[in-house]
């Protein structure tokens, strides 16, 4: 069963992502194909092109891309965590525009979390795992 989440005013189709210490919120309606990341459009927020692929793959592995508008909010974290949070947010609010849509996007990968963060520090350590140096004398 696939969790079905809708904004109960406008209608719009919500997805949220996460990777290392980002969270993007997605929403998904229907339009022409314009992706805004924080009020901006993609190309000016995600200026790599990898990242901008990333969340384009998305869209075109269901023939999406340009039958629907994109608005995203993104916080924590770089550029690469906030490139996999949208890519994964985007993936669930689709899910949840066209149900159809989650065998392919399973397929893909792109329903899957990354659950790789950062270690954290532990007492006695100077990082989460790098010691102090020994000294014999």
């Amino acid at each position: 069963m696939v969790a079905v989440k809708k904004d109960k005013i406008s209608g719009d189709s919500l997805g949220t992502g996460r990777r290392k210490s980002s969270v993007a919120r997605v929403r998904v309606r229907p339009g022409n194909g314009t992706i805004t990341v924080n009020s901006k459009p993609m190309s000016d927020y995600f200026v790599n092109d990898q990242h901008q692929a990333a969340i384009i793959a998305t869209l075109s592995s269901v023939e999406h891309g340009e039958k629907v508008d994109v608005l995203v909010r993104v916080s924590g974290g770089g550029m690469s965590g906030q490139s996999g949070a949208v890519r994964m947010g985007l993936a669930r609010a689709l899910v949840s525009y066209d149900e159809s849509l989650h065998e392919s996007l399973r397929e893909g990968g792109y329903l899957t979390r990354d659950s790789r963060m950062k270690e954290r520090k532990k007492p006695g350590l100077r990082g989460a795992r790098r010691g102090v140096q020994f000294s014999k004398r």
